[in-house]
């Protein structure tokens, strides 16, 4: 069998950005290949308690699924690996997904900094989806931001704002244009 990967980033619209595809691939391999990767990201981001406070990605190489990320919740971590290992076409799931520590004070600083991202005029028009595009992950009260903003200007403005929110140590803005 050839070896195809993607790569699929769980954000704003939950993309699948394809790594790399071999171009000899026959119709069919490439087709199921496309299913597969489909299936899986629609299992990852119709879990019940996937949101905004989490980030899954996964990359899908010859019947194996590896899935990355970040979760505040530990059942959320052992929930997606169930649910992927049930695909047709996966063989194998390894499961690198981290469960955020249970602490009150990052608790606050999510609750904070969600608050000062979705309240600025024009990205609060972001928070009305399930699960709105801009992830905030908070480790120890330092603050990443995950997603597919539509501009370079919503992604400044989040990264602004979650930088003046009271007891954050540090924002890493990975926050990517739709369009690039």
């Amino acid at each position: 069998m050839k070896k195809i990967v993607a790569t699929a980033i769980l954000a704003v619209m939950m993309a699948v950005m394809p790594v790399a595809a071999n171009p000899k691939t026959p119709a069919n391999d490439a087709e199921q290949f496309e299913k597969t990767v489909k299936k899986i990201r629609k299992e990852l981001v119709t879990l019940p308690f996937y949101g905004v406070f989490d980030n899954l990605a996964f990359k899908y190489e010859d019947g194996t699924v590896t899935l990355f990320g970040q979760v505040s919740r530990p059942t959320l971590r052992s929930d997606a690996k169930r649910v992927v290992e049930r695909v047709t076409g996966v063989e194998e799931v390894v499961n690198k997904i981290e469960v955020l520590p249970l602490s009150n004070f990052d608790d606050r600083i999510r609750l904070a900094t969600y608050r000062a991202i979705y309240r600025q005029p024009g990205l609060d028009r972001l928070s009305l989806q399930a699960v709105p595009p801009i992830h905030i992950i908070v480790k120890n009260g330092n603050v990443t931001l995950e997603g597919v903003v539509l501009n370079k200007s919503d992604a400044t403005r989040a990264f602004i704002a979650a930088n003046g929110v009271s007891g954050v140590f540090s924002v890493k803005n990975n926050l990517r244009i739709e369009k690039e």
